[in-house]
């Protein structure tokens, strides 16, 4: 298992990323659910989002990223990163690879 950091980046004005939140909210929510998100939250200033995701592959977390209602919708992007843990502190301990 992988884990990978989905960074959002707001592409539109704060008033149509808001048209979308609660489908946002539900997709993420969806993403918990099923055990793939084990944190979001929303960077500060409010340009985006982050989310921790674990998944079997790239291309798995990458196909859930672009179902994302503001991915979809076209007001934010996603970029998605591959990490492997190296170093991890004994709060995070689940994270550590292998």
């Amino acid at each position: 298992m992988a884990i990978f950091l989905i960074l959002l980046s707001y592409t539109k004005p704060l008033d149509e990323v808001d048209r979308w939140l609660d489908d946002h909210k539900a997709w993420v929510k969806q993403g918990f659910d099923d055990g793939v998100f084990v944190l979001s939250g929303g960077q500060r200033p409010r340009v985006g989002g982050a989310i921790i995701a674990v998944g079997d592959t790239r291309e798995q977390v990458e196909t859930r990223a672009a179902q994302d209602p503001f991915i979809d919708r076209g007001v934010a992007t996603a970029q998605v990163i591959e990490v492997r843990p190296s170093t991890v502190d004994e709060r995070v301990s689940l994270l550590r690879d292998g």
